[in-house]
């Protein structure tokens, strides 16, 4: 863990863990010399809610709600493989128009997520104009998730066998013009990053992961894209209403020529994944079957045929921060489910976080961290220590940020 001889300074810097409001709290800690990491270790599993063990006391229709909380931001992913997996597990089909609104909702919180993401990470290292612009643009996907759902998080459309709700005239009609706004204004937010050299200069070569590491320690999607693989479950194994497309993985290599798996690519491979999930979109409301939005209606018919069920099954999904996982069994004659395992991105992703810390500064710590799209809120403060001062000192998000915005200004004045 110590780095260094006697005349050399050393730390070690914990990152989290601390942040009851959301899954997966995380701790990285960082050895340092000087401000450069040559070492990261990572430490889950400070805080664990128990999802999982309270889902044993519902039915599967009752863990629709509660697999929702998993996360704010893939609501619908989680709840999308949590009843695909009953599914499997019941051998229960899905009409093909309930398969579609399905993959337009993926899609939609797909945008959200990524817009969301890629903002975040300009505002982190001081770009805060681009910040505000993709928050921008970011209220008319969740405008439109508003009006197709009624909320702008928890959707609660999701059910065994189909969806709960519609794509009615007046929420089609706002689909369209979603995607008419972004196909002639979200090349703004692009071309203002893209274009930026000093943006470049803070992401270009910071946090690499090679295609050769993403693969040994099993990152998952846009970081595994990132690295220049070709990986996509909507591609490799599709699911809905993906079959009937030609979804192809985005990575870098096909637009710029070359791979360097850092913050910049994983940061290109999210903004043109973007302009492929409106084109989804766009397909799937041309093609929308029409036809049943469920295989049974009534809630007590479906229940019933679920507690006759004896068996497991299984579902992974391509959310938008990599392969979401759900395993449940399923067991004749009870009513709740017997267990139910989830797998989301980020436990496969945080492990490679030491790979990208190696060398790197530590004002690109935060940059580094948000890279992977961590679904964890554990940076909200750290605690630096320095050893060969034996001294301490609590540093906060606005301090952190500020030091990472530092190095883009003593960039902008070389």
């Amino acid at each position: 863990m110590a780095v260094g001889t006697k005349k050399t300074k050393s730390y070690k810097l914990p990152i989290g863990p601390v942040h009851v409001g959301l899954k997966e709290p995380i701790t990285a800690w960082l050895d340092l010399d000087g401000e450069r990491v040559v070492n990261a270790t990572i430490r889950p599993g400070a805080i664990h809610r128990g999802i999982e063990f309270m889902a044993r006391d519902r039915n599967p229709i009752q863990v629709i709600y509660l697999a929702e909380r998993i996360c704010g931001i893939c609501s619908f992913s989680h709840i999308t493989a949590f009843v695909r997996a009953v599914e499997d597990a019941a051998d229960i089909p899905v009409p093909p128009r309930a398969q579609a609104i399905r993959a337009i909702l993926l899609e939609l919180e797909r945008l959200h997520s990524h817009i969301l993401w890629a903002g975040v990470a300009c505002y982190t290292f001081g770009y805060d104009s681009a910040f505000h612009l993709g928050m921008i643009l970011r209220e008319k996907v969740m405008d439109v998730l508003e009006a197709m759902t009624g909320n702008r998080v928890n959707y609660g459309v999701g059910t065994v066998g189909g969806v709960r709700r519609d794509i009615t005239p007046a929420v089609a009609a706002e689909i369209r013009d979603l995607l008419h706004t972004y196909q002639s204004k979200f090349h703004q937010f692009g071309d203002v990053v893209f274009e930026d050299p000093i943006a470049k200069a803070r992401m270009r070569d910071v946090g690499p992961l090679t295609a050769e590491e993403s693969v040994q320690f099993c990152a998952l999607g846009p970081t595994a894209r990132g690295s220049g693989h070709r990986v996509d479950l909507r591609w490799s194994a599709p699911y809905e209403a993906y079959g009937d497309l030609d979804v192809t993985p985005v990575v870098p290599q096909d637009y710029l020529g070359e791979v360097h798996g850092d913050v910049y690519d994983r940061f290109l491979v999210r903004v043109m994944e973007v302009y492929q999930s409106l084109e989804i979109i766009e397909k799937l409301m041309d093609g929308l079957p029409e036809g049943d939005l469920a295989w049974e209606t009534k809630v007590p018919k479906v229940i019933n045929h679920l507690k006759q069920t004896e068996g497991e099954g299984f579902s992974a999904i391509e959310a938008p921060r990599g392969d979401d996982t759900h395993v449940v069994k399923l067991t004749r004659g009870e009513e709740n489910i017997t267990w139910w395992k989830v797998r989301a991105p980020t436990y496969s992703n945080a492990v490679s976080w030491p790979l990208m810390f190696r060398e790197q500064e530590l004002a690109d710590a935060p940059l580094i961290i948000n890279s992977v799209d961590p679904c964890i809120s554990c940076m909200e403060r750290v605690l630096v220590t320095d050893q060969g001062k034996g001294a301490e000192q609590v540093m906060d998000k606005q301090q952190m940020t500020e030091l990472c915005r530092e190095k883009t200004r003593r960039l902008m004045r070389a």
